[in-house]
């Protein structure tokens, strides 16, 4: 909307009425404090929620990959075909066998129960930039050490170096019944992925020396599938699915994760809702203010009038006007939103110092630190939300002042 150089000094000057207008000048900056906030709330709470979404796919998919294939009974004999078949599936980008079983750990009188997973080589190494300790690349098949999580590590009270006993309760069959198999492993690395139940659980080992310790010979139990797209891992998948029908079954992370990923989805959706209503509440400021303002200018509007100023010039300073407030509102909230966000945990913990509270509990939250995932459609939207409503605001206001009659306001002048 293109505006002459009457209607644009009109227009600032009514975006900073005088002196004797301090409640319009107040109202009007009540309005920009609330489009600020708003934004900035709607900023700082869909940035965080589709970083925890992120975030958990990444650290899920880190460990487990985009999809699971599980064999019936836990074994699967043909398992070098099947791999080979995966791989050359289009869309995956990775493919690899896999052991997976609870056991429990002792170490020093301390008993835990863990997940005892047997990878490759290759998915041991890409490990590497987790290690807090150790030396990852000492995991090698027949070397008799593992790598363990942090958290199993502090409950367990072991260190690199130490070893701890894996029980394996389905030993071997004797005359006198099943004996428990016990195996001691040295601690070569301890690692963090950053959700807590796998940095608590999780006993990383050579898959040969899986196969070995749980008595499964030359078989495995899983498959972890990667692809390019997770969100279409399904129809990546579908042909596999289907040729391994009877045999095994595919699992992908929406439905081993199903409860928590739909329940962050909803919970999303509710809250952009919820919020957005700010926004609302921010353009009614605007309204009222614009109100306020030609009321208060009614006397001028028509001394423009009738020297020749027509009613789209005054529709045009009007909408101007309020469109204004509601884009310094809007940049003003996404400056502040960044800004939270850049300094997001110092906040978390400085409230939880002042509180005594732990606000982000990472035995609750699944994650250690806050995360952000700030995705430009969403600001998108929020911006255009924020100056759509902002727009909307100031019709009534505008269309008002546009069809003032000069002969009515100036009749006893």
């Amino acid at each position: 909307m293109m505006l002459s150089p009457f209607e644009r000094f009109i227009a600032k000057r009514y975006l900073w009425p005088g002196k004797g207008e301090a409640f319009i000048a107040l109202v009007a900056g009540i309005s920009v404090g609330v489009v600020m906030l708003s934004v900035a709330m709607l900023v700082l709470v869909m940035s965080v929620m589709g970083g925890f979404r992120t975030e958990m796919l990444e650290k899920f998919s880190g460990l487990n990959g985009h999809a699971i294939i599980q064999a019936y009974g836990g074994q699967l004999d043909d398992w070098e075909s099947v791999l080979a078949e995966v791989r050359e599936t289009p869309g995956v980008t990775n493919a690899s066998p896999l052991i997976e079983q609870p056991l429990l750990t002792s170490y020093n009188g301390r008993t835990n129960a863990v997940f005892v997973r047997g990878n490759t080589a290759e998915d041991i190494a890409d490990l590497s930039d987790k290690v807090l300790m150790g030396d990852i690349a000492a995991i090698q098949p027949g070397s008799g050490k593992v790598a363990i999580g942090s958290r199993l590590a502090a409950n367990l009270g072991a260190r690199v170096g130490d070893t701890i006993t894996i029980i394996n309760p389905q030993g071997r069959a004797t005359p006198f019944g099943t004996s428990i198999r016990q195996v001691g492993y040295e601690v070569g690395a301890i690692f963090e992925i950053g959700l807590y139940d796998f940095d608590e659980t999780f006993v990383i080992m050579p898959l040969s020396d899986a196969q070995t310790l749980l008595l499964l010979g030359d078989t495995v139990g899983l498959i972890e599938v990667t692809v390019t797209d997770p969100d279409d891992v399904g129809n990546i998948l579908a042909d596999v699915e289907r040729s391994l029908t009877g045999r095994a079954v595919i699992a992908d992370w929406k439905s081993i994760n199903s409860t928590l990923f739909e329940a962050l989805e909803v919970e999303r959706v509710a809250m952009f809702f919820v919020l957005s209503f700010m926004v609302l509440v921010a353009s009614f400021n605007i309204l009222s203010s614009l109100v306020m303002l030609v009321r208060a200018k009614t006397r001028d509007i028509a001394i423009m009038r009738t020297m020749g100023a027509t009613r789209r010039s005054l529709l045009k300073i009007f909408v101007t006007t309020g469109t204004t407030i509601g884009a310094i509102g809007t940049v003003t909230g996404l400056v502040v939103g960044f800004v939270l966000l850049y300094f997001r945990n110092g906040i978390v913990n400085g409230i939880a110092a002042l509180t005594g509270v732990e606000i982000w509990d990472p035995q609750v939250r699944f994650l250690t630190s806050l995360p952000v995932r700030v995705d430009p459609w969403e600001i998108i939207g929020i911006v255009a939300l924020a100056l759509g409503l902002s727009f909307l605001a100031t019709l009534y206001p505008a269309l008002t002042a546009s069809n003032t009659d000069p002969v009515q306001v100036l009749r006893y002048e």
